[in-house]
């Protein structure tokens, strides 16, 4: 739990660059999760690697391993429901390349992952999903069941609040992956980045 570091999620698009930016400043980010809808012009997801890498963040871009190695990212994440593309990933990201799973809710897939090789698994929240709270609970479970048999890092995606972070590094999570807000100023992802840093240092000492 004292070693429990930051991620941060970011989809590319108007405001993304000065979003991160701000997040970049307000804290230690380790690594960088850029989603990228399609059409998007390359341009604006090679600012983000760029911002990241600056930073000493590696730049991991999401469910496209072509357009990683690209545009030079260090990786890809893959999202719930595509963890059987790893092999796929790994073998156009190379080996020294970072490629991360995320398992939904899925014990098995998150085992398969990391008897794969992947660099990390993570558990998240679907959008779909109706029943947030029970949601909440399992991804709680998971990590804590995860880190205390693997030695793979775990990752908590899909945070969104402070709360839910400092619940997340109690309970074993390696990485918290904080969803940066998109429709909102930059300086909200910079204030939440503090935030999450807070509630994760708080309970590190607890």
């Amino acid at each position: 739990m004292a070693d429990c570091k930051i991620m941060a999620v970011i989809e590319t698009g108007a405001g993304a660059p000065a979003r991160l930016a701000a997040a970049l400043a307000a804290g230690a980010i380790t690594s960088v999760v850029i989603t990228v809808p399609e059409g998007t012009p390359a341009a604006d997801v090679q600012a983000l690697i760029g911002a990241a890498q600056a930073a000493g963040a590696a730049a991991l871009v999401r469910d496209d391993a072509r357009l990683a190695r690209t545009l030079k990212a260090d990786g890809v994440h893959l999202s719930a429901g595509n963890g059987k593309a790893y092999g796929e990933a790994r073998e156009i990201i190379g080996s020294r390349g970072i490629v991360g799973v995320d398992a939904g809710r899925s014990r098995h897939e998150a085992m398969v992952a990391g008897e794969a090789g992947a660099e990390y698994v993570a558990f998240g929240i679907p959008d779909h999903v109706d029943d947030r709270e029970k949601a909440h609970r399992r991804r709680c479970e998971l990590i804590a069941w995860w880190s205390e048999i693997f030695e793979i890092p775990v990752v908590a995606f899909d945070v969104t609040a402070p709360e839910e972070a400092g619940q997340l590094a109690a309970a074993g999570a390696d990485f918290i992956a904080l969803t940066l807000p998109s429709r909102e100023p930059p300086a909200v992802s910079g204030e939440l980045l503090r935030a999450v840093s807070a509630a994760i240092a708080a309970e590190a000492v607890a």
